[in-house]
């Protein structure tokens, strides 16, 4: 790879700054205060313009984001992970070598520290005025142009490390996400559930319908799979006495990738004793309470083209009303649920009836399901692992939550009765594939049904798609820090982060 002519200047930059005696890669740098509790004090404090605050000395570090040399004084905008900040750097308040280094040597990206003396410019803007500088470490790879951030899609997720300095609406989305998280998090806790950690390697894949990626340990000569669903050990934790438990867990799906699906992504699954599925709705709600009121904005929020209202109670909706009414088929109806199938064009011949009712109804009623809804009591065959409808086996006793048309969750009153589970597995191993299903028989989780599993309410929801519902991310690659993508070399990429560059460099 041919280094461009920015990367060798800055390579000898490198080198001049050895000959000072300065460690261009700097070292430990306490103190540090953040740029956006410095900016709250300086306001706070009432600086006039063309004056300094004596008694708000501070040390900052951060990434150069903009470099103004004039003459005997210079300004930077330094960025850190708070805010941007003004820095002006004066010949007769450093020492000769720290404004050689501000006036000479930086290069915007590089990283610095400064000691300083808070202050107004004489136009008013907050400035912290340097008395030292402290060189952190050098950046040897352009930034894009500081014009516009890092814009191509493809690049801003291979490069995310550039993507997060340089367009700081990207790095707040995922402070959002933390605290989406963290909300949930204490929500579940004060309700009394366990968080716990299952297995990741899992010798029987299963709580799912979808492809496995699969491993082999040599030690023990077996193959594994990267679990697709923490469900059946989670239960297996209620049949040993745990009857409030969650976790937040790595999934793997060997599939598709889209705007709503990523192979590795976030899943959120608890399990309540004694509960159903009308408990999973209370909490569903209960959590987006949380998690909206810790990150603010309030209830009615913008998602792409829609104004969404998270406001509870959400409507429940029996699925089968939504099918007749966006459909015009009464889900009993086999025939005519065939023939809309056959109108849109959907392969029906030789498919089971409960996937084709399914797959009209999502053709149908999905993109009709815009504001948070629960959908309740879905096809029997379609949920091996729900129990069924007293009145009615035909009925699982199921719902998913849609918002924006999206399914964000999805949640059942668990079966623990171990000879229709039992039956269930036969079934699903012996027919087609359903919307949940075991690949092997799993012959220790029907043992634990046997030792007894209480009753119980389950759910499972996609943290993602929460994250990209309430941060108006249109596409889940957003949301998560480091989507999967097709290999590219280092060398494209660094010529295309070159292309977008364009900076104007210091001398």
């Amino acid at each position: 790879m041919s280094e461009s002519q920015q990367v060798q200047d800055r390579r000898a930059k490198l080198e001049k700054i050895r000959e000072l005696g300065v460690d261009p890669y700097g070292s430990r740098f306490p103190e540090v205060r953040s740029m956006a509790e410095l900016r709250k004090a300086g306001e706070a404090a009432g600086i006039q313009p063309g004056h300094h605050a004596e008694h708000l000395k501070a040390r900052v570090a951060g990434r150069v984001m903009l470099h103004r040399p004039c003459g005997k004084l210079i300004f930077m905008t330094l960025r850190d992970a708070s805010a941007d900040l003004q820095i002006g750097v004066s010949k007769a308040a450093v020492s000769d070598r720290d404004f050689q280094i501000a006036a000479k040597l930086l290069n915007l990206g590089d990283i610095i520290g400064i000691d300083g003396i808070l202050g107004k410019t004489k136009t008013g803007e907050l400035t912290l005025w340097a008395t030292s500088v402290t060189f952190l470490c050098k950046a040897l790879q352009p930034p894009p142009a500081k014009w516009h951030g890092l814009k191509d899609i493809d690049l801003r997720y291979r490069r995310r490390y550039v993507d997060l300095f340089t367009n700081p609406g990207v790095r707040e989305t995922f402070k959002q996400r933390s605290l989406i998280i963290d909300a949930i998090r204490r929500c579940l806790v004060d309700q009394g559930f366990f968080e716990v950690e299952t297995p990741v390697l899992q010798p029987i894949y299963g709580g799912a319908a979808a492809r496995p990626f699969t491993t082999h340990h040599n030690t023990l000569d077996m193959n594994l799979f990267l679990r697709i669903s923490p469900e059946l050990y989670l239960k297996r934790l209620l049949v040993g006495g745990i009857e409030r438990v969650f976790e937040f867990s790595r999934v793997f799906r060997n599939e598709g990738i889209d705007t709503q699906h990523n192979p590795e992504f976030t899943l959120l699954e608890l399990y309540q004793a004694y509960g159903d599925y009308n408990d999973m709705m209370d909490i569903t709600e209960m959590m987006f309470v949380a998690a909206i009121e810790r990150i603010g904005g309030g209830f009615t929020r913008k998602f792409g083209e829609y104004q969404i209202d998270f406001t509870p109670p959400w409507p429940r909706r029996k699925y089968a009303d939504l099918l007749r009414e966006h459909a015009g088929v009464d889900m009993h109806d086999i025939a005519a649920v065939r023939r809309k199938a056959g109108e849109l064009g959907l392969e029906h011949k030789g498919v089971a009836d409960a996937i084709v009712i399914n797959e009209v109804f999502e053709a149908c009623a999905e993109p009709k399901l815009i504001q948070p809804t629960f959908v309740l009591d879905y096809p029997a065959p379609l949920c091996p692992l729900t129990r069924r409808k007293p009145d009615d086996p035909n009925i699982a006793l199921r719902f998913e939550a849609y918002v924006a048309c999206c399914e964000i969750a999805n949640a059942y009153t668990e079966l623990n009765d171990p000879g229709v589970q039992e039956e269930n597995f036969r079934r699903t191993l012996e027919g087609e594939k359903r919307d949940e299903t075991m690949a092997v028989m799993d012959e220790d989780f029907l043992l634990a049904l046997k030792v007894g599993m209480p009753p119980a309410g389950g759910l499972g929801i996609g943290i993602d798609r929460v994250v990209m519902m309430l941060t108006d991310s249109t596409s889940i690659r957003d949301v998560i820090l480091f989507p999967l993508q097709r290999p590219r070399s280092v060398a494209d990429d660094t010529a295309e982060l070159d292309e977008q560059g364009g900076i104007i460099e210091p001398k």
